[in-house]
């Protein structure tokens, strides 16, 4: 009697790991699927283009809303910035499993490694991870599973665990091998990809968090660019810093957003997020002042935007070390 052909769904995130995760599932010819996560923090470009080298079949899933939701107050805490790996790995394994009961298939797999990440790749850890997605024994981790408990699928002969691999630890070195058996040759290097785990971007979301706890998708694209500063009213104000931080800020302002550029100079995009009053205004057209090359005894004048409303006014720069205290 032959096996029923078991089918996985798997997160890829694009590093080496998820990448071998599935070449070590396509040897069993199990039927594929990958998904890759779209947030704010990373995207799925490096998910879409591993998907391409391992040729498997990628989807792309939008998760913003609800993963800035989990960020703003984590079960499991946060890493060393504002990176919620646990909760974060839950989530995605969440949103994978309805895709899984939407294809009929049998289990989600991973290209988690045992004690690879301090926090999120400790057994408990990955228990952990289990627990919240709400499918106990339906996860595999393909690259150490021979060192985790059988998953349902093995027990019910869907996978053959002896050809599942027992890898552990922090060393990269049977990674690389097998990278070189399947012929990957072009892959980045762990550690990076999630701009959660930066110290500088966590601080500018730490303070818009504090100012904003119900702070939107859009609010969180916007203090990715540019120069980011905390003003005296409460407002955050973005200053950009080449030309295509100033159009991405004009792109990203909304009608009830500030956008300030300079009218009669050189100098940089400001978008101020709602500002409440009159003060924080006159502070930002100083900021592109103050940013621009411009000669400080120039004649600068700045116009700003408030939805169909243009005002145009005089400005005088200040020495950069006036907003020192404000920068983020």
């Amino acid at each position: 009697m032959s096996r029923k052909k078991a089918k996985g769904i798997g997160l890829l995130s694009g590093g080496l790991d998820s990448m071998l995760a599935v070449k070590v599932l396509q040897d069993q010819q199990i039927e594929l699927l990958a998904i890759t996560f779209v947030t704010p923090f990373f995207g799925p470009f490096q998910g879409i283009e591993a998907g391409e080298k391992t040729q498997i079949e990628t989807r792309a899933l939008d998760i913003s809303e609800v993963h800035l939701e989990m960020l703003k107050n984590p079960r499991y805490g946060y890493g060393s910035q504002m990176n919620p790996c646990i909760d974060c790995h839950g989530l995605m394994l969440r949103e994978a499993a309805k895709l899984m009961e939407a294809e009929g298939a049998d289990f989600l797999f991973t290209g988690e490694v045992l004690a690879q990440r301090p926090m999120s790749q400790r057994r408990d850890s990955l228990r952990s991870v289990e627990k919240l997605s709400g499918l106990a024994g339906r996860i595999l981790r393909p690259l150490s599973a021979r060192l985790l408990p059988v998953t349902v699928v093995e027990q019910e002969g869907l996978v053959d665990r002896n050809m599942l691999l027992d890898i552990q630890g922090r060393s990269r070195r049977r990674q690389k091998e097998l990278a070189q058996k399947y012929g990957l040759t072009d892959y980045p290097q762990p550690g990076g990809g999630c701009m959660l785990t930066s110290e500088g971007f966590s601080n500018r979301l730490r303070k818009l968090l504090g100012i904003r706890p119900g702070a939107t998708v859009e609010e969180v694209e916007i203090i990715k660019w540019g120069r980011a500063f905390l003003l005296p009213g409460k407002t955050i104000c973005m200053v950009g810093r080449q030309l295509s931080e100033n159009n991405r800020l004009q792109s990203l302002a909304r009608a009830y957003d500030i956008l300030l550029r300079p009218a009669n100079f050189a100098g940089p995009t400001c978008l101020l997020l709602a500002p409440d009053g009159p003060d924080d205004i006159e502070l930002a057209a100083v900021l592109s002042a103050t940013y621009s090359n411009s000669p400080k005894q120039a004649q600068l004048r700045i116009e700003w935007t408030l939805g169909a409303q243009t005002t145009t006014c005089p400005v005088e720069a200040k020495t950069k070390e006036f907003f020192k205290e404000m920068l983020i």
